[in-house]
């Protein structure tokens, strides 16, 4: 059973949900994960199966036993969906697949649904493309209830968006339902964005941006994971806690700033069985 910790902090992973989605909740427990991520579905498949209800209570069943609430439960769509598509196909079926994630989070009483939020292929331009990611998500939320849509930070490889601030808090201007849009930033994301969250001054004046630009009541979640790449790459490459650029005097600071209580602080790192001891040693850090 999870117990409140003194200032509040919800760490875990991305855990599997092999024999299916109620399973998710044992995982996490068992690497002491206090908070959780996982893909209701396949993470590369248009369309999953829908979740029965037996499954549904099984899994709401085994979050009560291991102390798990919504709040610190974040889902993940697939990879294919991309909210602002050039094309008017592929728009669709992202749209569909986005609708029908967010079902399932209904199904199992989730509150939120982190998605990256998509690219513009070099089709479109960047306002056209946020514009077109702030309708996706107006529809999918006009057609659901009690789920908010979290928009992930990107590094911005490619042509995807979501890698500056500006850009996030562009598309939550131009979402109708602001009670139910909000942010999950990913330090290797934002860190290979140009945000220099390694060093302490770029650590502040980072936080005091997304204030100042998004809205701290904005954040949902992080995805805490260290960077394989340097600072301004904008490529994308997890790597284990301490290993990267970011290193561990950043993992201490973050651990340690109340900002990040009382939300899910997620493990996306690309060793998954040493997941247990990269929690451990991320609560042995507070003070």
């Amino acid at each position: 059973m999870i117990h409140t910790i003194d200032n509040m902090k919800y760490i875990g992973a991305h855990v599997s949900v092999e024999g299916g989605v109620q399973n998710a909740p044992l995982k996490a427990a068992a690497i002491g994960a206090k908070a959780f991520a996982l893909f209701t579905g396949s993470s590369a498949r248009w369309k999953s199966p829908e979740i029965s209800p037996e499954k549904a209570e099984q899994f709401k069943e085994n979050c009560r036993i291991n102390g798990y609430t919504p709040e610190v439960i974040l889902p993940h769509d697939n990879f294919l969906i991309n909210l602002g598509s050039p094309d008017s196909k592929k728009l669709a079926m992202s749209r569909k697949s986005f609708f029908e994630e967010m079902q399932r989070c209904e199904a199992l009483g989730l509150t939120m649904l982190n998605f990256h939020p998509g690219s513009h292929l070099n089709e479109m331009s960047e306002e056209d493309c946020l514009a077109r990611i702030a309708e996706s998500i107006n529809i999918t939320l006009g057609k659901t209830q009690g789920v908010t849509a979290v928009i992930e930070s990107t590094a911005g490889q490619g042509s995807n968006l979501g890698w500056r601030f500006e850009q996030i808090a562009r598309i939550i201007e131009q979402v109708e339902d602001k009670t139910r849009v909000g942010v999950c930033v990913d330090t290797c994301h934002t860190h290979s964005a140009g945000y220099d969250l390694a060093e302490p001054e770029g650590y502040a004046q980072t936080w005091r941006e997304f204030d100042d630009v998004i809205g701290g009541r904005y954040l949902r979640a992080l995805h805490i994971n260290d960077n394989k790449r340097k600072c301004g790459s904008r490529i994308d490459r997890h790597e284990e806690i301490g290993k990267g650029t970011l290193g561990e005097e950043f993992f201490r600071r973050l651990v340690n700033d109340p900002r990040f209580d009382n939300m899910p602080l997620i493990l996306e790192t690309p060793n998954m069985e040493i997941w247990k001891d990269e929690i451990a040693w991320l609560y042995a850090q507070m003070s």
